[in-house]
């Protein structure tokens, strides 16, 4: 190393990125019980398929168990942060879809494509940010794809008074039907599972007895706790989630995205927020089978350790499969709550794709 001292670990800045750049740089990562274990204290997960074994073998016929589809999209996440370390907000996932479903002992390894780049406008008093627009692949051991998806996140630029000129579209990104693949059928990734033998073994509400607008309240909240813990386990590196003194008080062009690094403190990792969501979706649904695609999902506001989180869960659509069972189409509204006293702040307006036997 040259003289002159340590060399900051920072970067890269939103200046620093390119259309078209690749980064394939994140560890891969294998999904382990032990993972799945973490992953369930911390977000609570309910899915019946990877928490019975016995369950699982008898609809996938798969000798594995299925690992839960929110831990393999926080690992995808995670694995994507090497391009995001410095992020100050991010503002959407679109288009999230699955071409199958891993289970524990699957290795997932991720590639991230910047594909649009648009600077915000200046605002007095903050220094410049940018969104950068993601496309993220994931794939597993045998280089099977996994899931896609597109992901923007807001980034600080090194100089804090600095333009770039970069003022691309970024409502192009994502495919309009809401799938990452631009229409492959969302139930692929349940392909060959027995949805008849899920009936008859699990009792309770099934496809059938879902109704668009149907709608429930999930007011018993949850407390957002181990938020780092759960960076930590997925491979999420972005600062914002560890660092615990703030931030450097950038901000953005008038949206708040799942938080700035303005005052507060660390904000919590935007998939801890959805894990929770689609925990509290299976309170009001609880035989869903797995997530198969997203449409997609904003950000509205920040959140940080210690909020309580509560949703509302509602039923936009009903699709019946010619095999039987059908998608349920969802939308999870989430608001959190700082403390007693404080005014609820919506947080999070997610649109899924729920198989369902």
């Amino acid at each position: 190393m040259s003289g002159g001292g340590p060399r900051p670990l920072d970067g890269p800045w939103f200046e620093d990125l390119s259309v078209g750049a690749v980064d394939d740089q994140a560890p891969s990562l294998t999904l382990t019980s032990g993972m799945a274990a973490a992953h369930q204290a911390v977000t609570g997960d309910r899915l019946r398929l990877p928490l019975d074994h016995h369950l699982c073998r008898e609809v996938t016929g798969q000798p594995a168990p299925l690992a839960h589809p929110a831990l393999v999209w926080d690992v995808a996440i995670g694995q994507s942060t090497l391009v995001t370390r410095m992020v100050v907000a991010n503002l959407f996932y679109r288009g999230l879809s699955f071409d199958r479903a891993p289970a524990i002992g699957d290795t997932l390894t991720t590639t991230t494509e910047v594909v649009a780049l648009r600077q915000n406008r200046p605002r007095p008093g903050r220094r410049a940010t940018g969104l950068a627009a993601l496309r993220i692949t994931t794939v597993d051991q045998e280089r099977r794809p996994v899931l896609g998806f597109w992901r923007c996140a807001m980034l600080p630029l090194r100089d804090p008074l600095g333009r770039t000129g970069r003022d691309d579209d970024l409502d192009r990104v994502g495919a309009a039907d809401g799938t990452a693949d631009g229409g492959r059928p969302p139930e692929r990734a349940t392909s060959g599972w027995r949805l008849d033998r899920f009936r008859d073994l699990v009792p309770g509400t099934h496809f059938d007895g879902v109704e668009a607008g149907a709608s429930w309240a999930v007011d018993g909240g949850d407390v957002v706790s181990s938020a780092p813990e759960l960076a930590r386990l997925t491979l999420n590196v972005a600062r914002i989630h560890h660092d615990g003194t703030g931030g450097d008080g950038t901000g953005g062009d008038g949206t708040a995205g799942d938080g700035t690094a303005g005052g507060g403190g660390r904000l919590v990792y935007g998939g801890h927020t959805i894990a929770l969501a689609l925990a509290q979706a299976t309170r009001a649904i609880p035989n869903l089978l797995t997530v198969v695609a997203w449409q997609r999902c904003d950000h509205l506001g920040p959140v940080r350790e210690g909020d309580t989180l509560s949703s509302v869960v509602s039923v936009e659509r009903a699709e019946p499969l010619p095999r039987g069972g059908g998608l349920a189409h969802l939308r999870s509204r989430v608001r959190a709550l700082a403390g007693r006293g404080d005014e609820a702040r919506d947080v999070l307006d997610w649109r899924f794709v729920a198989a369902m036997a």
